[in-house]
């Protein structure tokens, strides 16, 4: 008796439905100024490492990765975009915007005892 319970139980799980993509009014959105204080912050720490890489070597290999934080940040406002998105992708992918602005504003901070 207990298998059967336990049986549909995780048949009931298995067959979980997929939930469908928000109505456009429904998404929960960035604004539009949220999005270009993340970018201007970005393209920031970008051009402050990569001019601190030319004076400090140690810095080099930072310049490289910040290069991928814009592309990383528009791939996340691209899925946040795309009509097929369901609310949860939406979310994180809001999420990962602001992790990733969040990342430049914190590494534009350090760098300034490397790189006045």
């Amino acid at each position: 008796m207990k298998w059967a319970v336990a049986l549909a139980l995780v048949a009931g799980l298995g067959c979980k439905k997929s939930e469908p993509a928000p109505a456009v009014e429904d998404r929960p959105t960035i604004s539009a100024a949220e999005v270009k204080r993340g970018q201007d912050a970005c393209k920031a720490y970008v051009d402050r490492v990569c001019a601190c890489a030319q004076r400090v070597t140690d810095k080099q290999h930072d310049c490289e990765l910040a290069r991928s934080l814009p592309d990383a940040m528009q791939v996340s406002l691209d899925v946040a975009m795309t009509a097929d998105s369901t609310r949860r992708d939406v979310l994180q992918a809001n999420d990962s915007v602001r992790k990733i602005v969040k990342e430049c504003i914190e590494q534009t901070a350090k760098l300034a005892g490397v790189c006045p």
